[in-house]
């Protein structure tokens, strides 16, 4: 059976919320309709009209892409203008447009985190740049009867409720005695309609982020006996993860500029990098961030980073970065295709496991504006 399109949009979702994006981002579905059967969808970095005309070819239904095709709102749709001549072949087609931008970004997992293994920065103390949400946790209290307290308690863990640092499967319970009297029309559990009843039970209470609270909610009312179950769900000042653009982190093998350079051509298919710098520079600590990350380089350096690996380096700021000390390595903003087979194979994975038959193909268009010449 094939995906809905909202299920596969859900699944992005999953990897990519929503609420990571940078204010005012254009993300989410952006043309046609996600309310039909998903057979094939593309993924691309880009769309433009040669991506259409693949999607086409294909017998795509979707493409989810990085960057969008909407950026602001529309005064009107020319059809003889470019945009307006691939909005009409997308529609004509009934290809709907879906983007993860800076939630993509931003995600753990996700962009960013993407470029940084493929560059070799460690997963160990590897930081974000710029902090752009904060998965606030919460804590999650339920009254359960002391036979079933063993089974909330699991199904709450295995939601991902209850870690704390590196610690997981934490949680604090108190024992006591719950009173309630069933309604007209009710089906409890325990007791009968009319009658008080007073039941030994277990308080449990685990601390749950935000990006997992309602799938530990849902997971721990299923699990749950009761016909009305009794909880809490309390926001903590502890701060939680922060999530932000970029990471910087230890090169696991330290490099001099010019071996980080063909690191980076290597790792991003690109077929030249512009630097500044010595390139015998020694490098041990390096920072990247998808797209244009030329204002960034401060925050790098800041967080100890020697070198900064981003696209759409402008001249000023080459020179302030060079002045400063810091590294740059520019392999340009199209290095973020690497998100085509990473988001292919993410989605094909997922929806495999709920045994879906909507293939999931990466583009092969290469969406690159620029030549050497």
């Amino acid at each position: 059976m094939y995906a809905n399109g909202h299920v596969v949009a859900e699944l992005m979702e999953r990897l990519a919320p929503k609420r990571y994006a940078v204010e005012n981002d254009r993300i989410g579905l952006q043309l046609g309709t996600l309310q039909k059967p998903i057979r094939k969808a593309l993924i691309a970095l880009d769309v433009t009209m040669e991506v259409a005309d693949e999607a086409i070819a294909e017998g795509a239904d979707l493409i989810i892409a990085h960057h969008a095709i909407i950026f602001r709102p529309l005064a009107k749709i020319d059809t003889a203008s470019p945009a307006g001549a691939l909005y009409e072949k997308l529609i004509k087609h009934d290809i709907a447009v879906y983007i993860s931008h800076t939630n993509l970004d931003v995600a753990e997992g996700g962009m960013n985190d993407w470029m940084a293994d493929a560059l070799g920065i460690a997963a160990e103390g590897r930081v974000s740049l710029e902090k752009v949400h904060e998965d606030r946790l919460f804590k999650l209290a339920v009254y359960v009867p002391q036979p079933h307290a063993e089974a909330v308690r699991e199904a709450m863990w295995q939601a991902g409720g209850g870690t704390l640092g590196r610690y997981d499967r934490c949680s604090f319970s108190t024992s006591g005695q719950g009173t309630f009297r069933p309604g007209a029309g009710t089906a409890p559990f325990l007791g009968s309609q009319g009658r008080l009843e007073t039941v030994d039970e277990v308080r449990i209470e685990i601390v749950v982020p935000e990006s997992l609270l309602r799938k530990t909610v849902k997971a721990m009312l299923a699990a749950h006996p009761y016909e009305e179950t009794a909880y809490d769900v309390i926001r903590l000042e502890r701060e939680g993860k922060s999530l932000g653009l970029g990471r910087s982190g230890r090169l696991e093998k330290p490099a001099t500029l010019a071996e980080l350079a063909e690191r980076v051509k290597a790792a991003f298919d690109v077929p030249f990098v512009r630097v500044t710098g010595d390139p015998a520079a020694a490098i041990t600590k390096a920072a990247v961030l998808g797209g244009s990350g030329a204002r960034y380089w401060r925050q790098a350096q800041f967080a100890g980073a020697q070198a900064l690996v981003t696209g759409d380096i402008d001249y000023h700021s080459a020179h302030d970065a060079l002045a400063a000390g810091m590294l740059l390595l520019d392999p340009g903003h199209n290095a973020e295709k690497i998100m085509k087979r990473k988001v292919a194979q993410w989605l094909t994975e997922r929806l495999s496991e709920s045994r879906h038959e909507t293939e999931i193909i990466p583009s092969a268009i290469n969406t690159e504006p620029f030549r050497l010449a």
